[in-house]
């Protein structure tokens, strides 16, 4: 097997992997210190790649699209937390699962109105475009910026919650939300914040991403799933344990679609290894999900002791 193949798919799942963690950042944040399930976290993805989208298109700038996308999905998060899902926090898990669902169908159904059903096919930017050449093999500018800019925003999460006074707020929340409210901590404009932080990154990942996938309804559904698995992987309300969990599902799942098949055409019929790589590799990720709760019930990084 070529060595560039191997160190390709590396940065590959590198790359995705660094992708959801901007999403499992700001939902495993949500999850760990409000309890609050929100089905709803991957329309945020959607809505800022839609948004960052339009303001490409329009003005020609990538880095104008990330911007408003950034802080117009921000400012939808914060209504949607003061609005609709503040009265849910103290609400059963099965009351947040079905109001959150009901923003999903509601959210694709306005996304439908105002952009339309067809998916929006983005550019790369112009000086991105080529390839560059790294210890003998090409890989896409692009690709190489994605994994940079999600590197960045990790390091930031981490200065953010571990060396601040903030982030010592966001972590005595997800400790014990009830004794941060009695020593002080305005635990209500915390959530908002978080919120809109976690908001804000679903922006960030939707306007990287919006070169490499179609930008279209519903996308947020599938890839939410993905940061739901990363979150139980990492620990529900770890920053480190999110981080770790989106590196291993990205590398796994990069890994297996494309070594599996590669290796079930060496032991099974072509047609047969042709159906069957994928479909073990789409499992893989659910099977080591299986495996870190066996050995390690709260995930790798639990928030709570």
């Amino acid at each position: 097997m070529p060595a560039a193949l191997i160190a390709e798919q590396l940065l590959n799942g590198l790359q995705f992997g660094l992708m959801l963690f901007l999403l499992a950042a700001g939902l495993t944040l949500v999850f760990g210190i409000m309890d609050m399930i929100n089905l709803a976290h991957g329309s945020l993805y959607m809505i800022g790649a839609y948004i960052a989208a339009s303001v490409i298109q329009a003005s020609g700038s990538f880095l104008a699209g990330i911007a408003i996308a950034v802080a117009g999905t921000a400012l939808i998060g914060v209504l949607l937390e003061l609005s609709i899902l503040r009265p849910l926090y103290r609400r059963s898990h099965l009351s947040q699962v079905l109001a959150t669902f009901a923003l999903i169908l509601i959210a694709n159904e306005v996304v439908r109105m105002i952009w339309g059903s067809a998916p929006i096919m983005l550019n790369t930017p112009a000086g991105l475009s080529g390839p560059v050449e790294i210890a003998g093999f090409r890989y896409p500018a692009y690709r190489l910026v994605v994994i940079v800019a999600g590197l960045a925003m990790a390091v930031f999460l981490y200065l953010l919650v571990a060396k601040t006074k903030v982030g010592m707020w966001v972590r005595a929340g997800a400790s014990d939300r009830d004794m941060a409210d009695v020593m002080g901590v305005n635990t209500k404009w915390l959530f908002t914040g978080v919120f809109a932080l976690g908001a804000a990154l679903c922006a960030v990942a939707g306007a990287l991403l919006g070169p490499l996938l179609a930008v279209q309804v519903g996308m947020g559904e599938n890839i939410l799933i993905l940061a739901f698995v990363v979150i139980v992987i990492g620990g529900i309300g770890s920053i480190r344990g999110a981080l770790v969990g989106a590196l291993l599902v990205g590398l796994v799942d990069t890994a297996g679609r494309t070594f599996l098949p590669l290796l079930f055409k060496q032991v099974l019929p072509q047609t047969f290894a042709a159906e069957t790589g994928p479909a073990v590799a789409a499992v893989l990720i659910y099977v080591l999900m299986a495996a870190v709760l066996f050995f390690k019930p709260t995930g790798l990084f639990p928030a709570r002791g």
